[in-house]
């Protein structure tokens, strides 16, 4: 199938929620704007942020047509929402460190999201089995995990990638007190308490003098924890909502039925 084929293809599966295809174009536009701006001011890293996001706008609709499913609307808007969130305002725009709180956001939003990518996949297997017929607190269970797994194995990314390419995803946090034993003089792992730190100063082999103002440098471990949390947390929220849903037979939880992926008829 050629590639203008394919995508029109795409399309026309989004047109089938209105308004959430309503909410593609338009994002699409925005970002069709920023790379344009972007290449004009020769951020070329942007315009390939940019692409990458027009190309990750057209998995909801791939998933659709490859694994015969019905991704309902809402869950459809909300992905697109991340991802320009995640792309567009986080990285092209800067909004990871203009924004305090703005990468926990999408951290707690991709727990949430996950946990519903889960509980659709082991709900479908669960209605469509004569052979297995899942308690509704072992399929929460296995959302919940589901998701927590997706929130660990993107932090063994972002750690590879700040080991091989120094590109800081596991964000830095200036901290006042430190415990350690390695500082230990006694080496008897007793934690050497270091406190009220107001300055770092960092000496290179090259002679580079780099001052660290108002405290120690930690380097990753506190927004990678910090992230799982709030994956966590997310994960947890979805959780409770899916476990009464499915105790009470997906009555009255229109909200949820709005994230439950489907098989196609």
């Amino acid at each position: 199938m050629k590639i203008r084929q394919y995508i029109k293809r795409q399309k026309e599966l989004i047109k089938e929620h209105k308004g959430t295809y309503k909410l593609y174009k338009f994002l699409r536009f925005l970002v069709i704007v920023t790379a344009v701006l972007s290449f004009l001011r020769g951020s070329y890293e942007s315009v390939a942020l940019c692409i990458l996001s027009l190309l990750l706008f057209l998995l909801p609709s791939i998933f659709e047509e490859k694994l015969r499913v019905d991704i309902p609307g809402l869950f459809q808007g909300i992905i697109y929402l991340f991802i320009f969130a995640a792309e567009i305002l986080g990285e092209v725009n800067h909004y990871y460190t203009a924004i305090l709180g703005w990468d926990t956001m999408l951290h707690t939003i991709n727990g949430f999201l996950c946990a519903a990518i889960g509980f659709s996949l082991v709900y479908i297997l669960n209605r469509n089995s004569k052979n297995i017929n899942l308690s509704p607190f072992y399929l929460i269970l296995v959302s919940f995990c589901f998701s927590m797994t997706i929130g660990v194995l993107w932090e063994f990314i972002e750690f590879t990638a700040d080991e091989l390419f120094y590109l800081d995803m596991q964000k830095d946090f200036i901290i006042k007190n430190i415990g350690s034993v390695t500082l230990d003089p006694t080496h008897s792992q007793i934690p050497y308490q270091v406190k009220d730190i107001i300055k770092t100063v960092i000496y290179t082999k090259g002679g580079t003098q780099v001052v660290i103002p108002n405290g120690y440098l930690d380097i990753g471990l506190l927004d990678t924890m910090k992230d799982l949390l709030v994956n966590f947390i997310g994960a947890i929220v979805f959780s409770v909502i899916g476990y009464f849903y499915l105790k009470n037979e997906g009555k009255g939880h229109h909200f949820l039925k709005g994230l439950i992926v489907k098989p196609k008829p």
